[in-house]
Formats: C-alpha cells, sequence, structure tokens
C-alpha cells in the first residue's frame, strides 16, 4: 500500500518543510503512523510522524498504529505502509537500507568530467587510473543507443542485470565487468576504499535524486555544476567526493534491481556521452499479456540535453501496431522534433509497422503507475 500526500490537514507542506517535522521526511526513513478518524468531507485524516494528512479511505482497513516508510520527496511524497506484526520480505530489509544511500548518477559524471581534466591525475597510483577509465569507457555514445542493437547492448550493460549474466557460465566473466556499469562501479568502489579508508563515503553533491521506483515513474535528470571550490587541482578533494558518489550509484542500481524483483517491469539508467558533459537516459519497460491480444509493450524514457531541456516518450507496441507521444519542456524542441515525424514516418513504414499515433506536446506528463498497491490520494 502507498500514500502520496499532496497536501496536509494540520501543516502545510510548505510551512513543514521549513520547520522540524521535515527533517525525519528522508528517503527510506521509516515513520510512525496512526489513523485519527474522518473529516466532514468524507476524507481520512492521518498523523505521519509530526504531520498529519488527508487521505482517500483505503480498500482495507487500516490497524490503530503502523508505520511508513518515505519512497520519494518533492512536491507529492510517496510513503509505503508497513503493517505490523509482518514480518519484513529480505528484499524490503534490502531495499530499506539502500534507499537513503542512494542518489542520480549526475553528480558522479560531473566529478568524473573534473577529474579527467585535472593535469595531476596522473600522479595517482598505477591501479587506480586503470579503474577509472574503465568507468568513463562503460559509458554509451549517442550513436550507440541510436541503433537497435546498441540499445539493447545499453540496456544489458546498464547494471540492472549483471548476477544474472554472471550466472550463465557460458560468458566471459572478465570481460562481461569490464563492459557492465555496475561491474565498473564495484571496481573502482573497492579501489577507492582502499585508497581513502579513514574516509567515509557519503552523498557528498548536497542534492537527492528520487529512486528509480515504479511508482514515481520518469524523470528528467540535467548535468550538475560542481562547485567552485573543487575546479582547482586538489584531486584529493575530488576523489574523496567521487568515493561517496560511487557508492550512492551502486546503491542506486541496486534500488533498480530490488525493485524490479517485485513488478514485471525495468527501470533502466544508461550514462550518454555528450556534447562538452555526460548525460543521463532514464527507460521504463514493460511487458503486458493482455486477454484480448497475445503481448503488448511499453517503453517510456526521458532525457534532459543542455540544447533541448527535458524531453519524455512513451511507444507502446502491440503485434505491429505502435503509437508514439512525445513531450518537451520547451516549444523550441517541440518545433525541432515535429520536423523529423516525416523522415520517422518513412522509416517506421520500411519495418512494416503499423503507425496508430505520432504526436508531441508542450510540457511534461503527470508521473503515474499502475504499481501502486492502493493509492490514496490526498486533496486540498
Amino acid at each position: 500500500m502507498v500514500i502520496q500526500p499532496t497536501s496536509f490537514a494540520a501543516l502545510t507542506w510548505a510551512g513543514a518543510a521549513s520547520g522540524s517535522a521535515a527533517e525525519s521526511w528522508r528517503i527510506g526513513t521509516v515513520l510512525a503512523a496512526r489513523p485519527l478518524g474522518v473529516n466532514p468531507d468524507g476524507m481520512m485524516v492521518l498523523q505521519i510522524g509530526a504531520l498529519a494528512v488527508e487521505a482517500e479511505a483505503p480498500r482495507s482497513q487500516l490497524p490503530s498504529q503502523f508505520q511508513v516508510r518515505v519512497l520519494t520527496l518533492g512536491a507529492q511524497p510517496q510513503l509505503e505502509v508497513i503493517m505490523p506484526h509482518t514480518p519484513e520480505p529480505a528484499i524490503q530489509v534490502a531495499m530499506r537500507e539502500r534507499l537513503p544511500q542512494q542518489n542520480g548518477y549526475a553528480p558522479l559524471l560531473a566529478t568524473l568530467d573534473a577529474l579527467a581534466q585535472r593535469p595531476a591525475l596522473r600522479q595517482l597510483p598505477a591501479y587506480l587510473r586503470p579503474a577509472l577509465a574503465l568507468l568513463e569507457h562503460v559509458v554509451r555514445t549517442p550513436a550507440e543507443v541510436t541503433r537497435g542493437e546498441g540499445l539493447r547492448e545499453a540496456i544489458t550493460r546498464s547494471g540492472l542485470f549483471l548476477e544474472s549474466q554472471l550466472a550463465q557460465s557460458h560468458l566471459d566473466m572478465a570481460a562481461l565487468s569490464q563492459e557492465d556499469w555496475k561491474g565498473a562501479l564495484l571496481r573502482l568502489a573497492s579501489l577507492l576504499d582502499d585508497y581513502l579508508p579513514a574516509r567515509r563515503a557519503s552523498n557528498s553533491s548536497g542534492s537527492e535524486t528520487p529512486p528509480p521506483l515504479q511508482q514515481r515513474g520518469l524523470l528528467p535528470q540535467p548535468r550538475v555544476a560542481l562547485p567552485p571550490e573543487l575546479l582547482n587541482d586538489d584531486v584529493d578533494a575530488l576523489l574523496s567526493r567521487l568515493h561517496g558518489e560511487v557508492h550512492a550509484a551502486l546503491a542506486r542500481v541496486e534500488v533498480a534491481q530490488l525493485e524490479a524483483t517485485t513488478v514485471p517491469a525495468w527501470m533502466i539508467e544508461i550514462p550518454l556521452q555528450g556534447e562538452n558533459g555526460r548525460d543521463i537516459l532514464q527507460i521504463q519497460l514493460e511487458r503486458n499479456v493482455e486477454a484480448d491480444e497475445a503481448s503488448a509493450w511499453t517503453l517510456g524514457f526521458t532525457l534532459d540535453l543542455p540544447a533541448l531541456g527535458p524531453v519524455q516518450g512513451e511507444l507502446q507496441l502491440r503485434d505491429l501496431r505502435l503509437g508514439v507521444r512525445l513531450w518537451a519542456e520547451r516549444a523550441t524542441t517541440v518545433h525541432k522534433l515535429e520536423h523529423l515525424f516525416g523522415p520517422l514516418r518513412q522509416q517506421l513504414a520500411a519495418t512494416g509497422l503499423i503507425l496508430d499515433q505520432l504526436s508531441c506536446q508542450q510540457g511534461l506528463p503527470h508521473a503515474s503507475s499502475p504499481h501502486s498497491a492502493i493509492l490514496l490520494k490526498t486533496m486540498a
């Protein structure tokens, strides 16, 4: 069961965010909760931590006391209900441990770029430099992901499927670990742990990217800029920052892996080499088996490029019928994408696909997902 507060009965979210009540609302935190009753509008009032929220009455009765875990933050945070006296599955325990540790790839990629530009990098130990180069090597190029086979390879090597591939005896494990994003992160994390043994790895970027959960949906992730004080020749300071960011990226991959074991869908993130920096392609892939047809696939994606701004898309494939919907935050980007519709229609027709829909709208869609077991939608 997932609760998604959008307004509060006793305190507004804006007010709570500036006070001590919001201090405990961090991703992965478990808070005490209890129902307070029903208001005149028929909305259930719940006390969660030090806040009270209004929510639609759930399909099943809530106990007098229970707990919730913070899944995401932002304007519409999501909270997972933990029923009392219920043994917590191992997957949930692992998820709870990793959620507070995770962060997006953008800070890591920015630090990696800064390190590559520092002449003093050549003074690092010989065993550390190849690990940094390996992490840069597994960042995909636009030419790779714009080809079908290249995109398939990028998804396969995104880190999400590393362990399942290592279990296949016919594969070259050494080569696989050097081509896989998680494999490269694990190698670098181990070496940095040895190189910086006295420094505790932590998220030092000052920002927190919501975790890749199906309930939250897609989220464009722009590049981040490093603080000016790090743009000098202090390689140790950059390595210390990188130490925490590598562990945060590993936790993020593992959150996505754990999530994929509970729902028939995948949240995949692929670092891309862009112009004067690196970007993140996020993909949401789901296979639907429906009563009236053999199978159907839905592929969502989002990307935030400096030249285009945030772009999001959804492709729905049912047999040979394809629907394509695109969204862009900037009007200029909408016009650029619409100019490409003609060639795209010709390419799709040549493959034998029947194009049912091709559209592009300005503005990004609201996140939605069928995987929230019971959604308690709060109201003002």
